[in-house]
């Protein structure tokens, strides 16, 4: 049972943003300190968060609980017959997105939300830029 009220439960779920959200703005603020030119929020199939301007290489930054990161998720406590079955549906959205986006030439790179906060997204990144970026290339 949820301890709080439907509408304390409502104010506090409208305050969960899709776009603009902490971890995508740090990725953001690495992107454009490197001189990284992207686009936030492009609209493309399947919705990714940023996509990197002169490449094929999108990146989506997924929060750990709500696509289910393979290393830090924890099933919900409450409401399980709501939250199992969306998370669930929010995974194979991903996959039949990713496909979409593959068939259509685009490279995939997935920034989980612990990324964010260790810093190792960097690296990560970096190493996807490389390999896309023409002339940069070693």
């Amino acid at each position: 049972m949820d301890i709080l009220s439907k509408r304390a439960r409502s104010e506090l779920m409208s305050r969960i943003r899709g776009k603009w959200t902490s971890p995508e703005l740090r990725v953001h603020g690495f992107l454009k300190g490197n001189h990284i030119r992207h686009k936030m929020h492009p609209k493309l199939i399947g919705s990714p968060d940023i996509v990197v301007s002169g490449t094929h290489l999108v990146i989506f930054v997924h929060g750990c609980f709500w696509h289910k990161c393979p290393v830090h998720f924890k099933g919900p406590k409450t409401r399980k017959s709501y939250w199992i079955p969306k998370i669930k549906q929010n995974v194979i959205r991903d996959k039949r997105n990713y496909s979409k986006l593959k068939n259509r030439g685009y490279h995939i790179v997935v920034i989980w939300e612990h990324e964010v906060k260790e810093g190792s997204y960097k690296v990560k990144l970096s190493r996807s830029l490389k390999s896309r970026t023409p002339g940069r290339q070693e």
